[in-house]
C-alpha cells in the first residue's frame, strides 16, 4: 500500500527527533556553548578591560547622541563593531559592557563550531570535536586584557573562519561576503582571502575547471558589501581615509624595534605555552619530515593540509602590520593553528588524552590568571572617572590627554573633541618611543579641527593629563601646555594622573 502524506510526515518528524537525540550537533554544541562560557566567565568581572572596549563604548555613546561615524566620531578601525556597541547600549542601556561580553562568547561558540565543522570534514568525528573544545580552551591562552575583552579581533573570528569553510565548500559567493565581514570589522581581517584565493585556485588546476566566474563571485562577495558601507551607510571620504589610507605613520616601525621585537617574541612564547599540548605533535611531524623519516598515518592524510598553512602564513603577516605586535593581535592565529595541531594528532599516533590534559591545564592558569589579575590600573582609572564626574555636570565636556579613553565612559561625560586619544593630534601610539611623535606629526589637519571644535563647544570644564612621561606629555606639546597654563588650574593628583579645572 502506498504511504499516506500524513504516514510520511510522522515517519519524518520521527527520524527528525532521533536526529536531534542522537546527532553530532545536537550533543557538541551545548559542550561548546557551556565551555565558552567558564573560560570566559571572568570577563565579567570588571567594567572594563582595555583601552579598546573604553574606546568603543565612548563611541557609542557619540554616535547615539547622533554623531556621525568618520566624521564627528573618528577611528582607524571598520564600522560594525562601533555599529554593535551602540546598538547593545540602545537596547540595555550603556552603564555596562554585560551585553558585549555576552556577545563575545557567542563569537566564541559560533567559531568554535565552524572549527569542528572544517576538522570533522577533513579528519572526522571525533577530530571535529577536539577542534573546537581546543580552540575554546586556547581562546584564553594570552593575557586575560586580550582575551577577556570584547574587541575586534573576538568579533572578527567568527567571519574569517567561515571564509574557509566557504571556500573549502566551493561556495565562493558566501566567501567572499565573509572575508567583507571580517574586513568590515578588522582590517587585517581580510588576510583570510589569500587561503580562499589558494584554494580558488588549486580546485581549478585540480578539476580542470574554469576558474573566473568562481572568481567573480568572490570578488563581488567582497566588494559589494564594503562598497554599500563606504558609500551609503558612512561618508564614502571619510571611510577612505580613517580605515584605509590614513594610518601609514602609525602603522609604522620607528626606531623602537627592540621593544617590538620583545613583545612580538613575548606573546609567541605565551601562545606557544598555552598550546603546546597540540603543537607539539605538529612540530614533531614537521621534524620528522624534515629529517625524511616516515610519518605514520591514521586515518585522512595530513598532507593535503597545505591550505591551513597558507591561512597561518596570511594570519602572521596580518598580526604583523604596523609592527605593534599587541596580545589580541594573536587571537587571529588561533584558527589555523588548532586546526594544524588537530590533523597532526589525528592523523598520527598521538593519543587525544594528554593533548585534552594539557591544554586544560593552561586553561586553567590563564583562567586563574584572568580572575586575579592584578587592578591598580582600572581602580586608579575609576578614581580619575569619580573625581571628573564630581567635578562637572552632564551638560559639561571633558579632554582626556592620555590613551585611555574608557575615562570617558566611565565618567559618564561628553568628549571635547572627536579625538579621543592623545594619539590622534601626535602621532603615539604603544610601544612607541619619541621619534615621529608630536604635533607636526599628527593626523592631517588634526590640530585645525581640534581648535575649530573648542571654539564651537566652548572649553572643555576639566582636562585629564593621563600622559605621566609619555613623550606626547605637555611640556613637550606646546598647544596643549599653552591651553593649561592659560585657562586651567591643577585641582587633583591621582597617582601619574593630574586634573585641571577651568579657572573660574
Amino acid at each position: 500500500m502506498p504511504l499516506t502524506t500524513a504516514t510520511r510526515r510522522t515517519g519524518l518528524a520521527e527520524r527528525l527527533a532521533q536526529r536531534a537525540r542522537t546527532g553530532y550537533w545536537t550533543t557538541l554544541v551545548p559542550v561548546f556553548a557551556a565551555l565558552a562560557v567558564v573560560t570566559h566567565l571572568p570577563s565579567f568581572l570588571r567594567p572594563v578591560w582595555s583601552p579598546d572596549e573604553g574606546y568603543l563604548a565612548t563611541q557609542a555613546r557619540m554616535l547615539a547622541d547622533g554623531g556621525v561615524l568618520y566624521d564627528t566620531v573618528v577611528d582607524r578601525k571598520p564600522p560594525l563593531l562601533p555599529w554593535l556597541y551602540e546598538a547593545c547600549f540602545a537596547i540595555f542601556g550603556s552603564s555596562s559592557l554585560w551585553p558585549l561580553r555576552t556577545l563575545a562568547i557567542v563569537a566564541h561558540l559560533v567559531t568554535a563550531v565552524l572549527l569542528a565543522s572544517i576538522a570533522r570534514g577533513r579528519w572526522g568525528n571525533r577530530a571535529g570535536a577536539y577542534a573546537g573544545v581546543l580552540y575554546l580552551l586556547l581562546s584564553i591562552g594570552l593575557s586575560p586584557e586580550d582575551t577577556q575583552a570584547a574587541t575586534f579581533e573576538v568579533f572578527m573570528l567568527p567571519a574569517m573562519v567561515a571564509a574557509f569553510r566557504y571556500a573549502e565548500r566551493r561556495r565562493w559567493l558566501a566567501a567572499g561576503i565573509a572575508v567583507a565581514m571580517c574586513s568590515l570589522t578588522k582590517q587585517t581581517g581580510g588576510a583570510v582571502l589569500l587561503p580562499v584565493l589558494w584554494m580558488l585556485f588549486q580546485d581549478a588546476r585540480q578539476r580542470g575547471v574554469r576558474w573566473v566566474p568562481a572568481l567573480a563571485k568572490i570578488g563581488s562577495g567582497f566588494a559589494l558589501p564594503i562598497a554599500l558601507v563606504a558609500v551609503i551607510l558612512t561618508k564614502p571620504k571619510g571611510f577612505l581615509f580613517w580605515v584605509v589610507t590614513g594610518s601609514g605613520d602609525y602603522a609604522s616601525l620607528g626606531s623602537n624595534w627592540l621593544q617590538m621585537l620583545g613583545r612580538a617574541l613575548g606573546n609567541s612564547a605565551i601562545l606557544l605555552a598555552a598550546g603546546l599540548g597540540f603543537l607539539f605533535p605538529l612540530a614533531h611531524r614537521l621534524w620528522l619530515r624534515r629529517r625524511g623519516r616516515p610519518l605514520p598515518e591514521r586515518g585522512r592524510s595530513f598532507g593535503s593540509s597545505l591550505d591551513l598553512w597558507v591561512w597561518l602564513c596570511s594570519s602572521v603577516v596580518a598580526v604583523s602590520i604596523g609592527f605593534h605586535f599587541f596580545g589580541h593581535y594573536y587571537l587571529q592565529l588561533m584558527p589555523p593553528l588548532v586546526l594544524l595541531g588537530v590533523g597532526a594528532v589525528a592523523t598520527s599516533a598521538v593519543r587525544w588524552k594528554p593533548v585534552l590534559v594539557y591544554t586544560t591545564a593552561a586553561c586553567t592558569v590563564f583562567w586563574g590568571l584572568a580572575v586575579l589579575w592584578p587592578g591598580q590600573k582600572l581602580s586608579q582609572t575609576t578614581e580619575v572617572a569619580t573625581a571628573v564626574a564630581a567635578q562637572t555636570t552632564p551638560k559639561d565636556t571633558v579632554l582626556v590627554w592620555g590613551m585611555h579613553p574608557e575615562l570617558y565612559w566611565l565618567a559618564d561625560r561628553r568628549p571635547a573633541t572627536r579625538y579621543l586619544t592623545a594619539g590622534f593630534l601626535t602621532n603615539y601610539s604603544g610601544g612607541k618611543d619619541g621619534q615621529k611623535v608630536g604635533e607636526e606629526y599628527s593626523v592631517s589637519e588634526a590640530w585645525q579641527t581640534f581648535d575649530e571644535e573648542l571654539a564651537a563647544k566652548g572649553l572643555p570644564e576639566v582636562v585629564v593629563d593621563d600622559s605621566g612621561t609619555a613623550p606626547y606629555q605637555p611640556v613637550l606639546i606646546p598647544r596643549i601646555e599653552t591651553l593649561l597654563d592659560t585657562h586651567y588650574e591643577v585641582v587633583g593628583v591621582t597617582g601619574d594622573t593630574v586634573i585641571y579645572r577651568l579657572k573660574r
